[in-house]
């Protein structure tokens, strides 16, 4: 089983021909409201790849709340851990452009009051293979549950997003952490992600970079191995790097090999850049299956 920790919002998207420099304003194309939220998201791709998922995390007493959990419990995931908080759902506005990247202003809501980890939060820890985490829930919990976990032989998957400076005490409790380029070069200070990569690795753990349309690169003791992203056409890139993490995974949880796990990531994050939104971006075990055996 995995556990997810990690934040639920919804994501107000608008479609734009380009975004709007600072000052300026566009005209938008298309608005749409869809669950997400980097913990729902890695959530729901790990169910979606065939994982049994926990997800523990606060949505507000809200519409949008009833959705996101009406969405995950949908896709099989155990929301027994998932708070009614009096503070209103987050929120993510998200601009997409025309060549598919997106820019994104996150407001936690009912994310900020998971602040401590609770009684619940453990015993769904003791019984899981892995938990993910991110960082749209505040440092010091993160930070709390990494430990807890790792102290327990559970392995740990961060994604550290959005970037910030990390407590030694979080990394060394982190088994696997899965940077985008953009944040391995904010924690490290190097703008090359094999470089960076492995100055992450240094404190043991592996560490694996996503590079988008160029695949991803993972560094585990001495060795450095690069991994091929699959050629499509991006339409939307959002979320993409969570469907990653959660199908890596789910892979690694359900005994695959490295290889086979990053592969199945990369199939995964192909197919969800090829359709709009964040939750609803993400396929299934079978679309995934059905990718690889086209490839």
């Amino acid at each position: 089983m995995i556990a997810v920790l990690g934040s639920a919002n919804m994501d107000l998207v608008v479609t734009v021909d380009r975004a709007p420099g600072r000052g300026e304003t566009v005209t938008g194309r298309t608005y749409d409201t869809v669950p997400g939220g980097k913990g729902a998201n890695q959530a729901l791709a790990a169910a979606r790849a065939g994982a049994d998922v926990a997800f523990l995390g606060a949505v507000g007493d809200d519409d949008f709340g009833l959705r996101i959990t009406a969405l995950l419990s949908a896709d099989g995931v155990d929301v027994s851990g998932l708070v009614v908080s009096d503070r209103p759902t987050g929120t993510a506005h998200i601009t997409v452009d025309g060549d598919g990247d997106n820019s994104i202003v996150v407001v936690p809501g009912a994310n900020g009051t998971v602040t401590e980890l609770t009684d619940a939060h453990r015993a769904v820890i003791d019984a899981a293979d892995a938990v993910l985490l991110q960082l749209e829930l505040p440092l010091a919990l993160v930070t709390e549950a990494a430990r807890y976990a790792h102290e327990r032989g559970v392995r740990v998957v961060l994604t550290p997003a959005p970037a910030v400076p990390l407590p030694e005490e979080l990394l060394a409790a982190v088994d696997v952490l899965v940077p985008n380029e953009h944040e391995a070069a904010l924690l490290t200070g190097d703008g090359d992600p094999v470089t960076a990569a492995r100055s992450l690795a240094a404190r043991g753990g592996d560490v694996v970079v996503t590079l988008g349309a160029r695949g991803a690169v993972r560094v585990s003791g001495e060795s450095t191995t690069q991994v091929a992203a699959f050629a499509v056409a991006a339409v939307d890139t959002t979320a993409a790097g969570d469907t990653f993490a959660g199908v890596l995974a789910a892979g690694l949880a359900s005994g695959l090999e490295w290889p086979a796990a990053l592969r199945r990531a990369s199939a995964a994050a192909a197919l969800s850049v090829q359709r709009p939104g964040a939750s609803s971006s993400m396929p299934s075990r079978a679309e995934i299956d059905a990718f690889l055996s086209e490839d």
